[in-house]
């Protein structure tokens, strides 16, 4: 019910009218107002305030000898929004970027982690660790995301693993998008969801979770601009491989419950692997190490993990994984000085 509008625009308009002058100003004024309460009628029923206005206007019109025909004044123009220097809008809650410097005037901070090869984990912190890890392991836990990889052994007997599969389920958020599952397996990374669908839904925001196919069936990419966070899955070889540029209070939205989490903590302790390649490998270290540097010539951590992979595995694909999972970061990490980890 919109009468209280009628009575401010009412208002409004007789407000400058004083005096015995005012007569042909005041009735227009009066129909004006008349005619704006039986535009409301419908909705307006049950209301206490649309009555009284009602037989108000009527008593008015007899008292001032105003005719119910005549001239009446077009509405008032509606004031423009206050200007705003963002352009902030109320479907920008969907998109987290623009949201935060709205209300902070800064841009967001962002964070990275992955999970590739072995598994080995780059975590939110900069740490780095080889997994033994087999079987579901959460990478992510937290009040918008959460990510699962299932590992298995890279090679019969091996203590080595590599992720195998990659759940990933991006939680219901009211305004914006519909619950939404991704899940991934080897020779199988598609480029939709688990309904079917590419984006978030038929919500106001559905845009603002969308998937890319990047390479088909190799590289996809999941971006999800309601909470600041891309995500890319690639599968190299047999293994499959994670990477996240996710905002940092979307990162930290976790309680002490939610405390297992690869990417925030890394490996537990007894699940850690060293690097150095022990015993009779499948590949020579030299020869891993002569096609790593192929692929990745500074030795840091990620061709230390190339090495690694391809000596124990001897799949050579796993080039690929450790290329792939440095051009992510290279992507995705805020500060470009942090790319080279050296352990």
């Amino acid at each position: 019910c919109k009468i209280l509008r009628c009575n401010s625009e009412y208002v409004a308009a007789t407000l400058h009218l004083r005096g015995p002058g005012r007569g042909a100003a005041f009735c227009t004024a009066l129909r004006s107002y008349s005619l704006c309460t039986r535009r409301t009628a419908r909705t307006c029923r049950g209301d206490l305030a649309f009555h009284s206005a009602v037989h108000g206007i009527e008593d008015l019109m007899i008292q001032n000898n105003c005719s119910k025909e005549g001239p009446t004044a077009p509405p008032r123009p509606r004031p423009p929004p206050a200007p705003n220097p963002q352009g902030f809008e109320s479907l920008d809650i969907c998109d987290y970027e623009r949201s935060f410097l709205y209300k902070h005037g800064r841009p967001p901070s962002f964070q990275h982690c992955a999970a590739f090869g072995d598994p080995h984990i780059r975590t939110f912190y900069d740490d780095f660790h080889t997994c033994r890890v087999e079987g579901s392991w959460p990478l992510l836990d937290n009040d918008y995301l959460f990510v699962q990889a299932t590992s298995s052994p890279v090679a019969k007997g091996s203590n080595a693993t590599v992720t195998s599969k990659l759940t990933i389920i991006f939680k219901n958020m009211k305004e914006c998008i519909d619950q939404k599952v991704y899940q991934a397996e080897l020779d199988n990374v598609p480029a939709a969801f688990q309904d079917g669908s590419v984006n978030g839904g038929t919500r106001p925001g559905g845009s603002s979770l969308v998937i890319w196919e990047r390479s088909p069936g190799r590289h996809v990419e999941i971006r999800a601009d309601y909470i600041g966070t891309t995500i890319a899955v690639r599968q190299a070889g047999r293994q499959l491989s994670f990477s996240i540029r996710a905002a940092e209070e979307v990162a930290r939205a976790f309680t002490e419950e939610q405390d297992l989490q690869l990417c925030v903590g890394g490996c537990p302790h007894s699940q850690r692997m060293s690097r150095s390649p022990r015993g009779r490998g499948r590949v020579p270290a030299e020869t891993a190490r002569a096609l790593c540097r192929e692929m990745l010539p500074v030795e840091d951590v990620y061709f230390q993990s190339c090495v690694f992979d391809v000596v124990t595995s001897g799949d050579t694909n796993f080039t690929m994984a450790a290329h792939g999972a440095l051009e992510d970061a290279r992507l995705f990490l805020p500060d470009a000085e942090k790319l080279h980890i050296f352990q």
